[in-house]
């Protein structure tokens, strides 16, 4: 089974981020195995949680990056379709609200851009996993994507 590793810094403290998550994760269920590894928000910076992003990527690794490509959904379909080509595992990374640094955007086999405005990283995680609940459904031909 397809395997994605959602690699997010902090905790979801609102109640209204957690169940949107747990929503779109059950939903995920049908087309993979989807983890959640919450990175420790580090008040030593971001060396620090970049430290501790890189030892938790496993497979290969999709950055969220405001510098990274645009996709629209059907392009982001076809990436994590090709990146399953590669393995079974993803791993997708959602850095702090001060970012990653350079070493984790060096291991990152794709940066995408979810456009170019600034998002809350709790609000990204939604973001992110409705997109790709979305591209698996483009995939599927399933009605969801309109």
């Amino acid at each position: 089974m397809k395997k994605i590793k959602i690699v997010a810094v902090g905790k979801l403290k609102e109640k209204f981020f957690a169940d949107a998550c747990e929503e779109y994760l059950k939903r995920l269920g049908r087309f993979a195995d989807v983890s959640v590894c919450e990175i420790k928000d580090r008040p030593d910076g971001i060396a620090a949680e970049s430290s501790d992003i890189l030892q938790a990527l496993k497979g290969y690794v999709i950055l969220a990056d405001i510098g990274g490509e645009s996709k629209s959904s059907e392009e982001f379909s076809d990436l994590l379709d090709s990146a399953f080509l590669r393995g079974d595992t993803i791993s997708f990374v959602i850095g702090g609200s001060c970012g990653v640094d350079q070493r984790v955007r060096d291991r990152a086999d794709r940066r995408v851009s979810f456009g170019k405005m600034t998002y809350p990283h709790m609000l990204m995680r939604v973001i992110a996993l409705e997109q790709i609940y979305r591209a698996f459904t483009i995939k599927e031909g399933l009605p969801y994507h309109k």
